[in-house]
């Protein structure tokens, strides 16, 4: 799964606020991540004071014990969509596990349990049973052996919208079955079913063992109205039509998957196909985005040909769907041959200039592998999932778009988990959590994808997907735990792996580095400090590459980083020009390495890794008015990869006009002809944040560039002027639907305009996608405090509603703080306290009463 998310407009977003969520950019949005690439320095914790990120204590969390092994699942399933209910028939094949057993406890979230029968053929005996609203617990009349089977069938009617919420910042809700717009009410919005079933939600919508180490092979029959499609895992098998006008479509998945990869999605689906060998390859939007969807999702085959090349599996099921939803309750889900995906895919043609979503595309394939076919035992093992998923991202990154563009998203990873670090340190393999929720965070995300990268450095390439086909083709189909992975590539390598495992994955924090050098008559010292505080983080192991550059020379020395504080010293001829440590920037962790600015310029220039020109740019920015290292701005400017340029832009940028005077010009020319439409952006920014009254021209014709992220950054520009024309030129876009273009005019209006653009606001957010809508209500929050006569019932109304029902938590607090500019009206003050009454979200719960 891909928890993520979406940062809507990039810039654009970032000056309507800063704040609370964790993002998902897709490739190419623009530069917010740009300010995240240099890594930051921790100082390390005091001797006397708990570290604010100091390892939390829990309860152990072991994987589910198994008494009983479900072996097949059979699901007949109809809808109410007035009552928002499913009408279920589910027919289970188990057998004991391995001791006999009598009584069977099924997860059941939520549901009516109309009757339970022991099936003998077509012949049913009815089964006592205890229902508790969570547990259903089944006298089996008889005592079983491991070698006998039972079949059970249970009517039951699934309440989804019944249960209590919970989730969390990855899954932001778990009651497993979703009606999108299920009256129709809604103009915007289609009507849909879908599911998602991680971590534990599938028993919201049928009877099951809930746990991710168990599997079944399943058949889902759905009744619905013939003009649904439908699709669910494993392979279609027909669809019949019923006597009271009405269908079934037959879905069969064959091979083995844990309960929570079964889905279903229903829908007014376009369905554009494609092909990958003799596999069906299909993708799953609404009809208005039937054209763009190929350009989308167009690299799914050879992104499924390149994984099973290196991992020498070929992709292991019987088809790969990829559906689109509304309303999705995270990024993505990798649901066994059929991976549910957030509205934020549906592009138009414009929209596909500036966007890629390929890194959750991979993410969620590369699962097929790597969670659906080999899967955790436990939510304690979850990294075994998510870390190698994420690092799928850059592995297709590297293979189809480059070396920059791979480091370029390791970087943006690092600098998650560092942001993360700062107030949460865990072992990446956890069997101490509070709840299970937990562990979808930067740690398995994040920092499991950087950890797999230093261990195929280590090990090296072609020990590396050796490894992983090992490590596949001796579980696949099974459940696992960390210790079958690290066998896995021990019995590869030969090499005992225990030191990696044991200080990446079962210990917190990351190794925090000072690098001290002298040079005196030949010889170089290099003093490596290790500052990270003990008491909760090892003392690392750190096998990496010092390149050292003398008289244009470069050479590089492999060393091992071992103790707390450690000298090592080379042989150099002559003075060295520049030394960098981690040559190959694989380390996970925090490097301080002073370094002069003529070494600075000299590491820009010859590096050769993405992460040193970028710390060059930031470490030299102070100096930028000396004319050396204004050249490397200049030469960064015309780099040929775009976020060279874009991190130069953004540091440049927060400078004062005379001080980049000479560049002026330059920047001019990039925000018109720069071929990356977030570069033409960021230099409209530029300009207009150094007084943009003499670009009125550019930003004019910028309004209407082909890409949707410049037109927006124009018509923020122009906003800046005070052009007597800006009001009206503004107004041209109020219709525009695209979000980077609505959040733009919602940044102006909010502190430009008066009473004449409330009904605009209103408009929009009722138009709004989940994601936009966050943003949109911090720019409506600012414009009712700016203008006290729109602060109406229908507004407060409106606010409230979306505070109490939304079933985004995040979008319901953005709605809770709007309400806030308000709260002098004891209307609205009253209405506050009832929505903390009714929110059942602990995070939220936290943040009101803050």
């Amino acid at each position: 799964m891909n928890h993520r998310f979406l940062s809507i407009v990039g810039l654009v977003a970032a000056m309507t606020f800063t704040g609370g969520c964790g993002v998902f950019k897709p490739r190419g949005t623009g530069e917010a991540g740009a300010e995240k690439v240099i890594v930051g320095k921790t100082a390390p914790a005091l001797a006397d004071a708990l570290p604010a990120w100091a390892p939390k204590k829990h309860a152990f969390n072991p994987s589910r014990t198994r008494e009983h092994d479900l072996l097949h699942t059979t699901l007949r399933v109809s809808f109410d969509w007035e009552k928002q209910y499913l009408h279920g028939l589910a027919e289970l094949t188990l057998k004991p596990y391995f001791y006999p057993q009598r009584q069977l406890t099924l997860d059941a979230k939520g549901m009516d349990i109309h009757s339970v029968h022991l099936m003998q053929g077509f012949d049913g005996t009815a089964l006592e049973y205890k229902y508790d609203g969570q547990k259903l617990t089944i006298d089996l009349g008889k005592e079983y052996t491991r070698d006998e089977k039972y079949k059970l069938e249970i009517d039951y009617t699934a309440k989804p919208n019944e249960l209590a919420s919970g989730g969390s910042d990855a899954i932001t809700e778990d009651k497993g079955l979703y009606f999108i717009n299920p009256l129709g009410e809604e103009p915007n919005k289609p009507q849909q079913i879908w599911t998602q079933g991680e971590t534990e939600a599938s028993s919201a919508w049928f009877p099951t063992i809930d746990a991710p180490n168990e599997r079944m092979t399943q058949d889902i029959y759905i009744n619905i109205d013939p003009k649904y499609t439908t699709l669910s895992n494993g392979t279609f098998v027909y669809s019949r039509q019923n006597a009271d006008g009405t269908k079934t479509d037959y879905w069969k998945q064959e091979k083995p998957h844990a309960p929570y990869l079964a889905m279903l999605a229903i829908g007014e689906f376009a369905v554009v196909e494609d092909k990958w060998r003799d596999l069906e390859v299909n993708y799953y939007v609404e009809p208005a985005y039937e054209s763009t969807a190929r350009k989308v999702f167009g690299n799914t085959p050879e992104m499924m040909e390149f994984f099973s090349q290196k991992l020498g599996v070929d992709y292991p099921w019987a088809k790969y769907a990829q559906v689109v939803v509304r309303d999705f309750v995270s990024g993505a889900m990798e649901n066994t041959s059929a991976s549910t995906f957030m509205e934020d895919l549906q592009l138009n043609e414009r929209e596909v200039l500036d966007k890629s979503w390929d890194g959750i595309i991979a993410h969620e394939l590369f699962h097929q592998w790597f969670g659906d076919l080999v899967t955790t035992e436990s939510w304690a093992n979850l990294p075994l999932n998510e870390a190698f998923a994420n690092y799928s991202e850059y592995l297709w990154a590297e293979h189809k778009y480059g070396a920059d563009e791979a480091a370029y998203l390791h970087l943006e990873e690092l600098g998650q988990y560092l942001d993360e670090a700062q107030t949460k340190r865990e072992p990446l393999i956890r069997y101490h959590y509070k709840d299970r929720e937990d562990m979808f965070d930067s740690h398995s995300y994040a920092k499991g994808g950087r950890v797999l990268h230093m261990l195929r450095k280590i090990v090296g390439d072609d020990a590396w997907w050796a490894s992983l086909n090992l490590y596949l083709t001796r579980n696949k189909y099974s459940d696992v735990e960390v210790a079958e992975l690290r066998m896995a590539f021990e019995d590869v390598t030969g090499h005992d792996l225990m030191w990696f495992f044991d200080q990446w994955f079962m210990k917190p924090g990351h190794p925090e580095l000072l690098v001290t050098q002298r040079y005196n008559k030949g010889q170089l010292q290099l003093n490596v400090q290790q500052l990270q505080d003990t008491t909760y983080s090892p003392v690392y192991r750190l096998p990496l590459q010092i390149a050292i550059w003398a008289e244009g020379k470069k050479q590089l020395h492999p060393v091992v980083v071992e103790k707390a504080n450690q000298t090592f010293t080379f042989d150099v001829a002559a003075q060295p020009q520049l030394v960098l440590f981690d040559a190959e920037q694989q380390l996970l962790g925090t490097v301080e390495h002073e370094k002069t600015e003529e070494e600075l310029l000299f590491q820009f220039r010859h590096a050769g890794h993405l992460a040193p020109k970028l710390d060059a740019l930031s470490e030299l920015q102070e100096q930028v008015s000396r004319p050396q290292v204004q050249s490397i701005y200049k030469e960064a400017l015309k780099d040929d990869y775009w976020a060279v340029r874009s991190t130069a832009l953004s540091i440049l940028s927060r400078l004062k006009e005379g001080q980049v005077a000479s560049l002026e010009p330059t920047i001019k020319q990039m925000a018109v002809n720069d071929e990356k439409g977030s570069v033409r952006a960021e230099a409209i920014l530029a300009l207009a944040g150094w007084g943009g009254g003499k670009y009125q021209d550019l930003f004019r014709q910028a309004m209407n560039d082909s890409s949707y992220q410049v037109a927006a950054a124009a018509i923020l520009g122009y906003a800046s002027t005070g052009a007597a024309d800006a009001k009206q030129r503004m107004a041209q876009f109020e219709d525009e639907s695209n979000e980077e273009v609505v959040l733009a005019l919602a940044t102006i209006y909010a502190v430009q305009a008066g009473p004449e653009k409330y009904d605009w606001f209103l408009q929009k957010l009722k138009s709004a996608s989940s994601g936009e809508l966050y943003y949109l209500l911090q720019s409506f929050g600012a414009y009712l405090a700016s203008n006290s006569e729109t602060n109406t019932p229908e507004v407060i109304a409106i606010l409230g509603g979306i505070a109490k029902e939304h079933r985004l938590y995040y979008v319901r607090a953005a709605a809770y703080q709007a309400l806030m500019v308000m709260s002098e009206n004891p209307e609205v003050e009253r209405l506050m306290q009832e929505i903390k009454a009714q929110e059942k979200d602990e995070r939220l719960l936290q943040m009101y009463e803050m």
